[in-house]
Formats: structure tokens, sequence, C-alpha cells
């Protein structure tokens, strides 16, 4: 993975004496040599201030992306830290705090309607994210306002609201909202008093009167993460009526009703459709789209992959054995026999777990499949480990934990798509099919090949100047057997990168190819790699051109 923070392990981490766990120095220097490598790294050490005033949408994934490799590096480290009693870990204020410090931030002038850089449908795991591009400032309250000159005083206007589900806010078809308004205590352990007409509540009143537009950002439960939320950026709003309602509690809560605005892209009543095709119990109708299967895998997968066209009447890909797996004829040889765990309840951070060491001693994932470690490649727990086979170092091997979606682009063939939101590090699928002894063995005809001998600009940046790679030529055919990764499409700018993943057994390594969700992904946002450059020899892949309509398309590709 090409991203920032192995050149740390040697400082942060120290092997406790007399112990079975591993001590962690979370130290301010050695937090804050990584934090100055990575945004070095991402060019974020210094930022013109009038482009941090008003940003691009290049500088907001940037920001983001940075945030979001703070706080998995945090996280892991965290969790290898003997926990002490008392303790709470929020690595996600812990990397938004780093990063105001630091003035790691996109569009810093708040402002009304449209932020630069912030597209609707645009998806967020943290309230911190919000704050950090300028979308909605407060990283608690969820009404943000400024002040506006009136004629005899400044008088507070609504910005944007969050609807997180503080009160019951209440929402229809996905085009009207109901918002409760701020203060009243809605915490378990205070008392619930009435709401007054100030601050936030006053700010939604005067834009109401004002006719003004507010951005509305929905927070929705987070279908992998029970306690989580997904905050998804629903676009313009205007305020159409205000009242006052008695509560259960018996005290007053002000209300708001809120229109969406006319001619905006789809963003929740997409997510509301896509919750009620996963509801579908028989055929699922959608409507101007030709359903063609719906379960491409024919239960391969723990998860039916749907195969749809709303293009053409094609009525399908070129027929192929659908497999989850990898096929191998050899393995690739060890030097020596592989060492293998004995974490009968599953592999633990902190632990001597010989699985963890061949990662420098960190677990490489989170319990849902986002990907922590930075190393060329990561190592999974094997057959002959004792762990269960749900164990959290096994990731790549539990098949897929997302619906994805095989479906036909206007220009580009069939591609792949997901129904639910990604994190950015999460596990997506790995490139399944038949791995080619010798690059002999390669057809220039085939056109579902994996070549990871290929060179690979890095997708992330990084503080080293080392790509993925694999310690051997592997090459993957997935034209007669393969699986959903068969269908990526390449991208001069991804959303996805590959990954190295090698499980070892005796003396034999079997290396994988595992995607990785480079930032956050909305539902149905198609999902796409690069498919680096290729060999220049004679026998060598064809140049293609590319159609991948990137800004930074270079216009072909191999």
């Amino acid at each position: 993975m090409e991203t920032a923070g192995d050149d740390d392990r040697s400082v942060i981490r120290k092997k406790a004496k007399g112990t079975t766990g591993i001590h962690v120095s979370h130290s301010d220097s050695n937090i804050n040599s990584f934090v100055t490598n990575l945004l070095n790294s991402f060019n974020l050490l210094e930022v013109d201030p009038f482009r941090q005033s008003d940003s691009d949408k290049e500088l907001v994934d940037r920001v983001i992306m940075v945030y979001n490799l703070l706080w998995r590096k945090l996280t892991q480290i965290d969790e290898t830290k003997l926990a002490l009693p008392g303790t709470k870990k929020r690595p996600d204020l812990g990397a938004g705090a780093i990063c105001m410090n630091k003035g790691v931030r996109a569009n810093t002038k708040k402002r009304f309607e449209s932020v630069p850089g912030v597209d609707i449908g645009d998806i967020f795991f943290f309230r911190f994210e919000l704050c950090l591009v300028g979308l909605h400032f407060p990283s608690i309250a969820g009404i943000d306002f400024m002040g506006v000159p009136s004629s005899e005083y400044e008088e507070p206007v609504a910005v944007s609201i969050v609807s997180a589900g503080g009160y019951e806010d209440e929402g229809d078809d996905g085009e009207v909202l109901i918002y409760s308004g701020a203060g009243g205590a809605q915490r378990k352990d205070k008392p619930q008093t009435d709401q007054q007409l100030t601050r936030g509540n006053l700010a939604l009143e005067k834009s109401l009167h004002r006719g003004d537009k507010v951005r509305v950002i929905r927070g929705i439960k987070d279908c992998q993460y029970t306690t989580g939320k997904v905050y998804l950026y629903d676009g313009l709003y205007t305020i159409h009526e205000s009242w006052i309602e008695k509560e259960k509690s018996g005290c007053d809560v002000f209300k708001y009703k809120l229109f969406r605005v006319p001619g905006q892209p789809e963003a929740f009543t997409l997510w509301k459709s896509i919750q009620q095709w996963k509801k579908s119990h028989g055929p699922i109708t959608r409507v101007g789209v030709n359903v063609i299967l719906p379960d491409l895998s024919s239960r391969a997968e723990t998860l039916p992959v749907s195969l749809v066209n709303d293009v053409d009447d094609e009525k399908g890909p070129a027929s192929f054995t659908y497999t989850r797996t990898l096929k191998y004829k050899n393995p690739f040889p060890l030097t020596k026999s592989s060492s293998t765990c004995t974490c009968t309840d599953g592999c633990q951070p902190g632990s001597n777990c010989p699985c963890l060491q061949k990662n420098g001693g960190y677990m490489p994932y989170t319990p849902l499949g986002v990907l922590l470690t930075h190393n060329t490649v990561i190592h999974e727990c094997g057959n002959s480990c004792r762990c269960l086979n749900t164990c959290r170092n096994r990731i790549s091997q539990m098949g897929l934990k997302i619906r994805l979606e095989v479906f036909k682009t206007k220009d580009r063939g069939w591609g792949l798509r997901s129904w639910d939101p990604i994190r950015s590090g999460g596990f997506i699928c790995e490139y399944a099919g038949v791995v080619i002894e010798g690059r002999k063995g390669i057809d220039p005809d085939d056109d579902y090949v994996f070549d990871a001998t290929r060179v690979f600009e890095p997708v992330e940046s990084v503080t080293s100047d080392e790509h993925a790679k694999f310690p051997f030529p592997l090459v993957i055919s997935a034209k007669k057997e393969g699986n959903v990764g068969r269908f990526m499409n390449h991208s001069c700018s991804p959303n996805v990168y590959w990954q190295p993943v090698v499980c070892e057994y005796q003396h034999d390594a079997y290396f994988h190819v595992g995607f990785y969700a480079i930032k956050h992904i909305p539902p149905m946002q198609e999902l796409t790699y690069s498919y680096g450059k290729g060999r220049v020899d004679k026998g060598g892949p064809r140049r293609k051109k590319c159609l991948c309509g990137s800004p930074r398309c270079k216009g072909s590709f191999y």
C-alpha cells in the first residue's frame, strides 16, 4: 500500500520485557515526526491561503485522505498499547485535533450554499471530516450559522444542518425533511427543558423569512457498524415553515419543514432506493434498468452480485466460470518454513502472534476490514494457523462484505460499483482467477490479465519511493475463471488501489491481490484502479485509448 508511516515503526514500537504483549511509545515527538512526513508527502505543510479559503476537489480529497491515514495510524498504535483503566480511545478525535492544529483544512471561509470541491452525494464517516472540508463547521452542534449585517445589528443566518437523530427528525420521500431545533438538553444524564429561540434555532427562523438555501447533511445508520453513522451530503434545501411542538417529555421543541431544491443530483433518494432493493425477497424491479441476473456469482459469494444494463440490449458479458479463489498450480517457495499462530480465539492486537509479527507487530485491519497497515505486503493467517476462519487477520479470505453490482457502462464495456458506502481503506474484493506461470503463458488478446510485474504509480502519497510490488512475478488471468474483480475498469484517477496479500503454509507462499478503497466511495459510483504501465518489449500488452474521463487522463493505458 502506497502510504506513509512505516518509517516510524522502529521508533514508536518496542518489545516490553517480561510480558507477552507489546508496549508502544505514543510520545508527541514520534507522532509529530510521522505527521510532518505525512503532510510533506501530501504537499500540505504550506498551502496557499487563498486556495485554502476557496478550495477545489483536489485539495478537499487530500485533506480527507490525510485525516483518514492519521486516524488509521492512531487506531493501530492505540490498539497495540496496553489498555489503561478508564481510558477512552478516540483516534478520530485525535486525528481531527492534529489536522486542526496543523492547518490541514479546506474551505476555511464559512459560506452559504455550495462548498467548492464537495459534491452532492459525497459521504463522510466522521463529523470531523465535515468540519475539515468546510461543509459544516461545528463538530457536535447540528446547526451551523454565521452573522449577517442587518439594518440595526448583525443577525444569525443558518448555512447548514446535520440531521443525525439527536431528535426524531422526519423525512417522507427523501425530498422533505422535518428538522427538530437545537437545545433543550437532549442527553439522558440531564433533564429536558424547553428549547429557546436563540443561536441555531434563531438562525433557522431568520433563514425561513429570508428564503435562504441551507445545506443538509443526513446522518444515516452505518449498515456495517451498528453504532456508527454515514454522513451524506444531500444538497440544498429551503425552509418553508416552522412551529413549536410538544414532545413526549412535555417540553417545547422547534420544528422546521424543509424542501429539497429541485434539479439536484440524487443523494438520499438513491440511498432509500438501495435499501428497498435490499429488502426485496423476489425479483428486483428498477425503473429503466434491465436486471439481467440477480446474482452473477450463483451463490458462490455470501452476498449476491447483480448484473444490470440500462444502456443497451446486451444480455451480459462473455461466458466465464465464477470463482471466489485464486487457483495456483505451483505456489511460490519460501526460504524457510513459515511460523503459524495458535490464536484459537482469533489474533488479537498487542500479542506476540507470529502472524502479527510478520506485519511489524501490528494488526493490519480494523474489525470492519479497513486496512491499517502500510507494509509492502500484508501477511494474513494461513491454512496451518489455528485461528478461526472469522479471524480479523483473514479479511481478504472472507469473501464480499459489501453488495457489488456489475453494470454496463456507456463506452467502457462492463464495470463494477457498490450498493453500499465504502470507507477509505476498506477491503472490496480480491482479483480471482488462474495464476499464469511464466510470461510466455500470457495471451496478448486476454483483456482480463492482472500483471504484478507492471509499473504502478503510487496512488496515495508516500514518504518513501517504495511502490506496491510482489516479491515474485505474479500474473493472473480471469478470462475463463474469475470474480467481480475482473470487471473493474482502468482510470487515471482511480478510487481503488491494489495491495499484495500473502498466506503462508509450511514452505509455500500463496500471494493474492487485494483491492482497497483509496477514499470514501459513495454508493453506485464506479470502482476503478490503475492498470499500470506494461512492458514495452515485443509481445507486451498493446496500448489502448483511455476513456476514463478524468481531468488527469493520460489518453491511453495498457
